[in-house]
Formats: structure tokens, sequence, C-alpha cells
């Protein structure tokens, strides 16, 4: 019941009653440990803690095979295709990231961009929670380097560089030429040469394997970067109070969550007409930027208030919540900001159960809610992205540890 109230819409009163109630109950039960240490027990914490809706999907597999094992009514054929399926999708992710991590060394970015995250391993096991089939691993490897970059282009702009280094740049990647790099400062200078490198090998490899939609990697990097600069010029200009909605306007493009949905529709090959409707933000796209922009606020609000300056402190979702709503306390905003998340799954719940003749593709569907699941794995308790070590029994499980 827990689980399944979680899969509810807007106005579902009595399903969020029971979801009020089984949660109240399950808590004391946990609480006051009336449930006995147990494959139950674990399960129920595990359920407090996230719905299975809400939880991505290899990570997902990787616990409940040991949970399985533990079973006395296992199936023991069963057990081991599921261990058998497991490593043969560890050894492909181990092989994916070796090449990518060849890859980046030998772009030798971190020599003249010191200041920006180092997150390979990261970024890959954020991908293939988006796309984990076998088939998809050259997609899974394009998805990886596109967002590394898109990683870079975030800190820059959002850390490091004058608003008017930022419209340079922004310039130089409308252009998308060589010639534009000379008007760049000099650690932008290498850094779009290598990007511009990289993009053209991913369009040449995508065009040679029968791709039609090779020039949208181009185009959706080009506009990740005219979000990041609409954005900064927003919150550098702004002198009026800021709302949410308003906050939500230009930081909903510039969460990117859009870019990565778009980015695996092109490298899987899906229609034209499904890629083009992505890019219109409707309402599951946006509910889904919606939370991962807010829930990323939230987990890096204190983290990013220590470490502002004076000249350029973040103004976030929740300075504007609170700023909005008059509250004095953090606390307050983050309370309200989370029922804001819990209204967006709902638009992502109502969405995927329109009729079938009305909703998109299923893969479109299924490339939304796995982004959404792995934007609340990453950033649900803290900012694992930037500070990856609450992350390291669970990147182990998946690459490292055999089952």
């Amino acid at each position: 019941m827990y689980n399944a109230a979680h899969i509810r819409t807007h106005g579902e009163e009595t399903l969020s009653s029971a979801m009020a109630y089984t949660t109240d109950h399950l808590q004391r039960a946990v609480e006051q440990q009336t449930i006995p240490p147990s494959i139950l027990l674990d399960q129920v914490r595990r359920a407090l803690e996230t719905p299975l809706f809400r939880r991505p999907q290899r990570v997902e597999v990787r616990h409940f095979i040991s949970v399985y094992e533990r079973m006395s009514t296992r199936n023991e054929a069963i057990l081991e295709l599921a261990k058998l399926d497991f490593s043969i999708l560890q050894a492909l992710y181990c092989q994916e990231l070796r090449a990518l991590t060849l890859w980046w060394k030998e772009l030798q970015l971190q020599d003249h961009l010191s200041f920006a995250r180092d997150r390979m391993v990261e970024m890959h096991f954020w991908m293939l929670g988006v796309l984990f089939e076998p088939q998809y691993s050259y997609g899974r490897i394009v998805l990886t380097k596109f967002f590394i970059f898109i990683s870079i282009f975030d800190d820059i702009y959002d850390s490091y560089s004058t608003l008017e280094e930022s419209k340079l740049l922004t310039m130089a990647m409308e252009r998308w030429d060589e010639q534009a790099a000379e008007q760049l400062p000099g650690y932008m200078k290498f850094f779009y040469n290598k990007v511009l490198a990289t993009m053209k090998v991913i369009e040449k490899d995508l065009d040679s394997q029968g791709n039609k939609h090779a020039n949208y990697v181009k185009n959706l990097l080009i506009d990740a970067t005219k979000c990041y600069y609409n954005e900064a010029k927003w919150r550098e200009e702004s002198e009026t109070s800021v709302t949410v909605e308003d906050h939500l306007r230009f930081s909903v493009p510039s969460s990117c969550c859009m870019h990565i949905v778009c980015l695996a529709l092109v490298v899987i090959g899906a229609s034209v007409d499904a890629i083009e409707w992505t890019m219109t933000y409707p309402k599951i796209m946006r509910a889904s930027c919606i939370i991962g922009r807010v829930i990323n606020d939230v987990a890096s609000h204190e983290r990013e208030q220590e470490q502002s300056s004076g000249e350029r402190p973040v103004i976030s979702t929740v300075e504007a919540c609170m700023e909005e709503n008059n509250y004095t306390a953090k606390e307050d905003a983050y309370r309200k900001l989370r029922e804001l998340i819990e209204e967006s799954w709902m638009d992502i719940i109502e969405e995927m159960l329109k009729s079938a003749a009305t909703r998109p593709a299923a893969p479109l569907l299924e490339a939304v809610v796995n982004s959404t699941r792995m934007l609340d794995f990453l950033y649900k308790d803290q900012d694992a992205y930037t500070d990856p070590r609450a992350l390291k029994v669970v990147v182990d499980s998946i690459y490292a540890n055999p089952i």
C-alpha cells in the first residue's frame, strides 16, 4: 500500500490519506521495533526512505538480488539468471568506464580547468540510470561525454566566469567554429576547442551508425550554454523580488534535465517528433525539470551559501521561497519546496496514465522517469554529485564488487 500510494495524482484524497496513515504506522513500527529484524524490516525502511517507483532500476536490481537470495521461497534458476545478467552488464559498464577514462586523460582538461569538478565515474553512473540496457552502450558513452562537458559549463557559468566572459563563450558556441575561440580567455579557448573536436567525432560516429539525428547533439549543447547564460544574466541584473515561479522560468531550462532526456532519445534513435516534443518542455518534462532544479537547490543550499562571496551571492529557489513566503527559517522553505517536488511527481504520474492514444511513445516516457529517478537518488539527501563520498558503496556495488 505504501509504495502504491506514491503512484497517485492530484485530487486523489483517499489515496493520500492512505499514504499518510500507512507512513505513520510504518514509522512507528520501525521506531518501536515491533517488526523483528528481518527481510521485511529492511524493505519497510527502504520503502519509507524512497518509494519503489522512484528508485533507479539498476540500483534496485542489485539490492533486490541480495534480498531475493535470502528468501526461503527463492527460485534458484531465476536467481542464477539474475546474477548472470548483472555480471554481464557490470563487465560492460567497466569497459565503457575504461574507454571514458582514457578519453578524459587525453583531453588534459584538468590542467587548464582546475576549478571544474572531475566526476567521470559519477557521471557514467548517472547516465546508466537513464539508459542501462546493453544495446545502448555507445549511447551511454555519448551521454557521459556530453554531460561531463555540461558539468564544466555549469561550473564556468555558475562559479568562475564573469558575465562578460560568459557572453563571449555563449556567442562562440553559437558560431561553432574554431575561429570563434580567438575571442575567448585562455582557459575557455582550450576547453572550447576540445568540445568542438569531441562533438564532431560523436556526430561522425552517429552518422556512420545510421542515426539521422546527429545534428541534435551540437544543437543541444549550444542550447544548454544559452540557458546557462540567460540564468547568469538574469541573476546578476535582477533587482526585483524573486518568486519561486520567477526563478523557475530561468532555472528550469538551465537544470539541463530536458537535455538529458532529449539526448537519450537521440542516441536510441527515437523519432524526430518525440525529440522535438521533448524540447518544448511539455508537462511531464517540465515536472521532471522542476524536481531536478528544486531537489538540487535544497540539497546544495547550505554548502553554496557558505561558499558564496558577498560579490556574487547564490540565489536559489530556497531564497526565492523564503522571500516569497516571508520565511525566516530555511527549514520552512525546504518543507514548502518538498511539497512542490511531490506535486511534480504527481504531474509525471498523470502524464504516464494518459491513454495510449494520446500519450507519446513509451521510450520517451521511460527516459523521463528514469532521469527523474536518478535526480532523486543523487540529490534527495545531499548533493552526491558534487560530494560523491555518499555514492561510494552503491558505485562499488555497480562497478567493482562481484555479485
